[in-house]
């Protein structure tokens, strides 16, 4: 269980509008977990609330800087490489996805029809899963079930992939797409590994210190173990498929991603032009765990003057021209969900609100920990939460943040 001593709190105050109460609720909305920790900006404000060490036994006391696995929460940073490339000029958003996997690799009937985009917002007609991955080796299911599933394995498994849908008609939550993404954002930069690409593209350009696809920290860092159904979990593993969900990261690093989104965003995004299309799945990358990657939200801090702008610039000047336009192009409604006041965006889901602004969100999931970011342009909002427990029926953390953002948004400002 979490630890029960009082959250530690970066600042000496809660921002307006947020009681104890209702931060000590999402703090203990993990149960089984030892760390949470929750990250707030607010109207030009950060904060951050923490509760807990990294581990049971032998842990150090949790930091903003802790790095936890984001499980699903890749595929936002997988995005924003996607919308970075496109904009150096290195893909286009409606390429085949074929045009950029190594040659000779098989795709299944009607899979020359898929493109980038498709695979960005699960529009591809893929399956959750590539297949053969569940047999891949029947023993690491319960713990670590894509760590023997490679990049090989993955190429050879689109060959023989039939599609679910023709691509562009319905949504499906993919892992395999989106991790299909990645290969071929790989192969448009000259064969790069995802996590070097990732972290020259965005990651540094970023100033994110705790941030990366690797399962080790940097050596000034911390990460916490993941638990699961009252048990240590070894640290997650998905080498075929990184882009889906390799990252690991700290709430301080996320928060600086969601302000940096936040600012784009400001002219009137929902505005946009979208599309309908018929909607299937969600997403956790604990193979079908409930409660993850459907809803998300933001959740509270204390405040003290962000400090994006002064240190992104101090540490690595202005992002460079490609990522700025990403930052804009990653938060572009794409589809209209029918029958629903959803809409997607390139990865992130947007839920409409009776205000006509958007909250953007996003969940994830490894056997091990949950996440969630949320963000509101118009309301000058973000929410980061994290726990070091796998999501599940019992435990009501992303809907705890869910429900905590949408009441901040709720307060007047």
């Amino acid at each position: 269980m979490i630890q029960p001593e009082a959250p530690v709190a970066t600042a000496p105050g809660l921002p307006e509008g947020l009681p104890w109460e209702t931060a000590d609720a999402l703090l203990s909305a993990a149960p089984g977990a030892s760390a949470v920790a929750v990250g707030l900006y607010r109207r030009g404000q950060r904060s951050f609330l923490v509760r807990g060490s990294t581990a049971r036994e032998g842990g150090v006391p949790v930091e903003p800087s802790t790095r936890f696995e984001i499980g699903s929460l890749s595929k936002t940073f997988t995005a924003l490489l996607f919308a970075e490339q496109a904009a150096r000029g290195e893909v286009g958003h409606h390429d085949p996805v074929a045009r950029h996997l190594p040659a000779g690799t098989c795709v299944p009937v009607r899979g020359t029809d898929i493109t980038l985009t498709h695979l960005a917002t699960h529009t591809s007609g893929l399956p959750r899963l590539p297949p053969g991955l569940l047999r891949s080796d029947i023993r690491r299911l319960p713990t670590n079930p894509y760590a023997s599933f490679t990049r090989a394995d993955v190429l050879r498994a689109l060959a023989r992939t039939r599609l679910r849908s023709r691509p562009g008609t319905r949504v499906r939550y993919s892992n395999f797409g989106v991790g299909l993404l990645g290969h071929a954002l790989c192969g448009a930069a000259g064969g790069l590994p995802y996590e070097d690409l990732l972290a020259a593209r965005v990651l540094r350009p970023l100033g994110l210190h705790d941030t990366s696809a690797t399962a080790d920290p940097p050596p000034d860092g911390t990460q916490v173990t993941g638990y699961g159904h009252g048990r240590s979990r070894p640290p997650f593993g998905i080498p075929g498929l990184p882009a889906a969900g390799a990252v690991r990261s700290s709430a301080r690093d996320l928060l600086t991603v969601a302000e940096a989104l936040i600012r784009p965003g400001d002219a009137d995004v929902m505005g946009a032009d979208v599309v309908g299309a018929d909607v299937m799945g969600a997403d956790v990358m604990g193979m079908g765990v409930p409660g993850a990657d459907v809803m998300g939200a933001d959740v509270p801090g204390v405040g003290a003057p962000s400090d994006f702008g002064l240190r992104h610039a101090a540490v690595t000047g202005a992002p460079p021209a490609p990522l700025r336009t990403a930052l804009k192009d990653v938060t572009r409604p794409r589809l209209a969900l029918p029958r629903t006041t959803s809409r997607l965006a390139l990865i992130w889901n947007i839920r409409l609100r009776a205000d006509g602004s958007g909250l953007y969100h996003h969940s994830g999931g490894t056997r091990g920990c949950t996440s969630f970011v949320a963000f509101s342009p118009r309301h000058d909002t973000a929410l980061v939460a994290l726990a070091n427990c796998a999501p599940g029926l019992r435990s009501p953390f992303v809907q705890q943040a869910y429900d905590t953002v949408s009441d901040l948004l709720r307060t007047p400002t």
